[in-house]
């Protein structure tokens, strides 16, 4: 359980690096150029990785770098860009905190985890629990919003269990590098011919994409994909959860906002569901085993 443990914590950065996100995307970069914000988020991260790890795909590595690039980074980032331009950060949240759920229901498939009763019930309540701490009133939907939300999650959670299914045929930094890499090179283009010239950048627009890069995209993405190689599936979709947790405490530090008692019961719900997520069954056979070992010879 140990080891389980440093991985959960582990898995962990990605989601709280994600929450930091949202704040530094909105405070500080560009507004209106989805493509290009997302190929500048991805291309330096894989790169950088590529420095660290010098190893280039062999084999069908280079067509299913291509696909998790796209799923993982390309496309996922465009559509969560224009959903956070175009929804409440709430609602966007709210459809994102039901891709536990989706990506148990695709390791049920493609790698044979079957979910556990404690998982969905996790599950339930962890986007029970942010939608508690972030819905309100006021939220209005934009159709298009919703959209590239849901298509984003549904996107992400195939890809990331692809990931896990491919992953360990190969180093970890290496194929999250490759990922990286893919995705911007693939935005790169379309980023011109529907953009136009890149975007100009001062200096908190680079440090921003410089944390972004670095921090929320290389360094996050390597500890999502250690956890998946390492947990099961329903575990790090859980854990994904301390995503919108980290952009409502966020908000309380930096921007002053008051929890509410509405809020605090959310945060409680998430928390519990995370904790419902932790893997358990190593613990159960070992005692099992020490059962096995008690009995009277005979």
């Amino acid at each position: 359980m140990e080891a389980n443990l440093r991985w959960t914590l582990v898995t962990a950065v990605a989601p709280v690096s994600w929450g930091t996100n949202y704040f530094v995307t909105h405070a500080y970069l560009p507004a209106g150029e989805p493509l290009y914000g997302a190929a500048i988020r991805a291309l330096p991260a894989g790169l950088l990785l590529l420095a660290v790890r010098r190893e280039l795909p062999r084999g069908s590595w280079w067509w299913r770098s291509a696909v998790l690039g796209l799923l993982n980074t390309g496309v996922f980032f465009a559509l969560v860009y224009i959903a956070a331009q175009t929804l409440p950060t709430s609602l966007a949240s709210t459809v994102m905190a039901t891709s536990p759920m989706v990506m148990m229901a695709v390791a049920w498939g493609l790698v044979a985890e079957r979910p556990h009763v404690r998982h969905l019930a996790g599950a339930v309540m962890g986007a029970g629990g942010v939608a508690l701490m972030l819905l309100g009133g006021d939220a209005s939907a934009s159709p298009g919003g919703v959209i590239a939300s849901v298509a984003a999650m549904l996107l992400s959670s195939l890809g990331y269990v692809l990931a896990k299914r491919w992953g360990g045929e190969v180093d970890l930094l290496a194929s999250t590098a490759w990922q990286l890499t893919a995705g911007g090179l693939l935005l790169l283009p379309f980023a011109v011919l529907a953009e136009g010239a890149p975007p100009s950048l001062d200096g908190p627009a680079l440090l921003g994409f410089a944390y972004v890069a670095v921090v929320a995209t290389a360094l996050a993405f390597a500890a999502w994909f250690a956890g998946l190689r390492h947990l099961p599936a329903a575990t790090v979709g859980l854990v994904g959860l301390l995503n919108p947790v980290t952009g409502v405490l966020l908000g309380t530090l930096v921007a002053g906002d008051a929890l509410t008692v509405r809020q605090f019961c959310g945060l409680g719900l998430v928390l519990a569901g995370v904790l419902l997520g932790r893997p358990v069954a190593r613990r159960a056979a070992g005692v099992r085993a020490s059962v096995r070992t008690a009995r009277p010879v005979r």
